[in-house]
């Protein structure tokens, strides 16, 4: 039963980081994320590693949102709707930042988070809960997964881009 558990998750965590480097590839140079002092979407460069600072204020309270076409029709604004939110630990947010500006963290690589580890650090929730839950728990790869089912007309929501 534990080998099963295990063997979900592993293939779960390749499906987010796959999911991710499409994502990536296909969008251009900024994602959406979502303020939740203001409860709003808005845009910024994908390259920030959430949570930043939001609309509002300085407050780091801008979350990465994982924006979806229900109709699958991505002319259909009316369909848009945030599929789950996404935040990093502090630890990985600093690791990324300091590799994205080509500075070393200062720390020893014994202390850097390796990419396996890295699942535990980034942690995802519904939009309209409270928990977070880190990306390789069965509740976190539920939530990443749960919007990918065809709705009435058949059709299987898109990942939107701003």
């Amino acid at each position: 039963m534990l080998l099963v558990l295990a063997i979900v998750l592993l293939a779960g965590a390749a499906f987010r980081f796959s999911h991710y480097l499409g994502e990536r590839a296909q969008a251009g140079e900024n994602a959406y994320f979502y303020d939740l002092s203001e409860r709003k979407l808005f845009v910024a460069p994908r390259t920030l590693v959430p949570p930043i600072r939001g609309i509002n204020n300085d407050e780091p309270d801008g979350m990465r949102a994982i924006v979806i076409w229900t109709s699958g029709n991505p002319k259909d604004k009316a369909s848009q709707k945030i599929a789950y939110l996404e935040k990093y630990a502090p630890e990985l947010k600093q690791q990324f930042e300091a590799m994205q500006s080509g500075r070393q963290s200062g720390a020893s690589s014994g202390s850097r988070i390796s990419r396996g580890a890295a699942q535990s650090f980034i942690f995802v929730r519904r939009l309209n809960e409270e928990t977070w839950y880190p990306v390789n728990s069965a509740e976190g790869e539920k939530i990443m997964t749960e919007w990918q089912v065809p709705g009435p007309d058949g059709k299987t929501p898109l990942v939107c881009a701003p």
